[in-house]
Parts: structure tokens; C-alpha cells; sequence
């Protein structure tokens, strides 16, 4: 871990933007997004599930590099080499959700069938008027609890995100629904601390993924090597850093698609930078947060194999 003091934001936020994956645009999730969307504004839910099977055929044989990262995680999470049907089960598990955050943006949450579990801590956390991070991973669909959090009222969750990464995706997601458009923070500018600051302090909830590393990316942050489905992966700690700079809370979440309309939604406690602390205090439960973090995600990739989109080279397989 880092020994350098943390509360030196701005320029430790700016290092963050130095990976590969972080400035390349999601190109198969944006270009998917805006051809289902098209079919399912034209034909409705139903109709466009059936049609989900060539698009997914396309991603199997048009994707060389989801189809390797897909094969090498799910014979980590089941235990297995993967068939052939696993890895097709798992790309097609990616164009549903895909489907379904036509709908969820546009608020058709009567299409689906949506359980939330650990509400309460939200409701705690609105209370006292701080705001707190979610730190999830790809898993699922994030746009469930977006829409989820538009049913809440009073609940506004933000993404803080690299916004390259994201370019893509983002104005195929303004096409669907102009009028819903998710809130982004942008990291890697001058002031994305201080916008984070402000989201947080007017009662908004700063939504992260953790689930992938920025290994030498700042001597602010580090990158902890942990056992993850049997295998040692780097989980960094930027995510945990950030709401410790900020002295807020953490709750990890998930948005699990169940197959068919049906989503599990869950919010869990994860940590709590909120009370005063020193700095030897703070390097322990940040350090602790991730260890936990990747904990959860991996018994979430047990319980739900073919819910964890992160088709990117998670081990370091490739640069090996």
C-alpha cells in the first residue's frame, strides 16, 4: 500500500486516466445497445428476445477477444472448462440485459419483475444527507438499479466514470432516451473531485465499478494482488481511496439478472470512512474494503456464473 497521504485529491484523480482500457471505448456494448434498441422500440420485448439469438452469434464469432476473456473466466467460476453452450449461455446473458436497458431507461419497470434487498441502508444512508458511494463491477445491469433509484424518491445516483470509455455507449444510451439521460461524472479532469464533492454533499449517491485495476497508475494508489476464483487478480484501490478522501460511506452493489423479466437488486454495507481517523487507520480499511470487495464480487461470480460482463484481460493472461 501507499504510504503517501490520500487527502492530496486532484492530482491523484487526474493519474487514474493512464490505462489502455480506461481511454478505448466499449465499441461491441455501444454498437449492440443501438441495434437492439432499434429493433425493440420498432417491436416490443417479446419479439425482440427471439432476435437476440443472431446478435449474440455475431458476438461469438465477430469477438475473438469477449469470447477468450469469457472462456478464461468461466472455467475460474465454474470450476470447469467451459462448453461451448457456457460461453454462448454467457454472451447471450449480456445481449438480455443489454435488451433490457432500452426499457429500464425509458422507466418500463412494469416489464419486469425486480426484488430489492438491503433498501434499508439506502434509506439510512438518504437520511443523513451525505450521500455515500456504490462500488459494483460489471455484473449485471447497473441501469436496474438506476431505475430502481428513480422510483425512490428523493434517491439520485450518479456514474463517476472515465468518460472515453464510455463515449460510445453513452450517446447510444441518449438515443434510447433522450429525456432520461444517466448523470456522468468524468474522471480525469480538474475538477471531478470537486463535482463528486458536490453530488455527495447535495444527497446524491456516487455509483464505481471496482473491478478493474489501474496497476502503476499513481504512487496515490495501489493495486492489491488477491485470490479471486482461484487465481491471484489485481483489484485497485482507487474506488475505496476515493470515498476515504471524501470521508463517506461505501455500499457494494449488484443488479443480477435472473433470466427472463426477473432482477435481483442488492446494497450491502462495505465501509465507512465517515468518522475521523489516522492515516495509518485509514491505509488498513481501505486496504480491508477491497479485500472485501473481492470477496463479494467472487461469491456473487460463483452463485451467478454467467452474470460478470468484464470480457477484459482480468488476469493478465495476455500481457503474460
Amino acid at each position: 500500500m501507499s504510504s503517501v497521504n490520500p487527502y492530496r485529491t486532484s492530482a491523484a484523480i487526474e493519474a487514474l486516466d493512464t490505462h489502455a482500457w480506461a481511454r478505448a471505448p466499449e465499441r461491441g456494448n455501444a454498437f449492440a445497445l443501438r441495434l437492439i434498441a432499434r429493433i425493440a422500440m420498432t417491436c416490443g420485448r417479446r419479439f425482440t428476445r427471439w432476435l437476440l439469438h443472431p446478435i449474440t452469434l455475431y458476438f461469438v464469432l465477430f469477438a475473438p477477444t469477449a469470447r477468450r476473456q469469457s472462456r478464461r473466466y468461466l472455467a475460474r467460476a465454474l470450476g470447469r472448462p467451459p462448453r461451448l453452450r457456457d460461453g454462448y449461455r454467457h454472451l447471450h446473458t449480456f445481449t438480455q440485459t443489454i435488451l433490457d436497458r432500452v426499457y429500464l431507461l425509458r422507466g418500463r419497470l412494469d416489464l419486469f419483475d425486480i426484488a430489492v434487498h438491503g433498501s434499508d441502508h439506502i434509506d439510512a444512508t438518504l437520511a443523513e444527507g451525505r450521500g455515500a458511494f456504490l462500488v459494483g463491477g460489471h455484473v449485471g445491469s447497473f441501469e436496474v438499479m438506476r431505475a430502481i433509484g428513480q422510483a425512490h424518491d428523493g434517491l439520485r445516483v450518479a456514474m463517476v466514470m472515465y468518460p472515453d470509455n464510455a463515449h460510445q455507449i453513452n450517446e447510444a444510451l441518449r438515443a434510447v432516451a433522450p429525456a432520461n439521460e444517466p448523470h456522468v461524472i468524468a474522471l480525469g479532469r480538474v475538477q471531478s473531485m470537486l463535482a463528486v464533492r458536490d453530488w455527495l454533499d447535495g444527497g446524491g449517491l456516487a455509483g464505481m465499478l471496482g473491478d478493474r485495476s489501474l496497476e502503476g497508475a499513481s504512487d496515490r494508489t495501489a493495486v492489491l494482488r488477491l485470490p479471486f476464483l482461484g487465481t491471484d487478480a489485481g483489484f485497485g484501490d482507487g474506488p475505496v481511496r476515493l470515498a476515504a478522501l471524501l470521508r463517506r460511506r461505501i455500499l457494494f452493489m449488484a443488479g443480477i439478472y435472473l433470466g427472463g423479466k426477473r432482477y435481483e437488486v442488492r446494497f450491502e454495507p462495505l465501509a465507512d470512512f465517515s468518522a475521523p481517523m489516522d492515516a495509518a487507520e485509514r491505509e488498513a480499511r481501505v486496504a480491508q474494503a477491497v479485500r472485501d470487495y473481492a470477496a463479494r464480487l467472487e461469491e456473487l461470480c460463483r452463485a451467478h456464473p454467467y452474470n460478470w460482463f468484464n470480457f477484459h484481460d482480468f488476469w493478465g493472461e495476455d500481457r503474460a
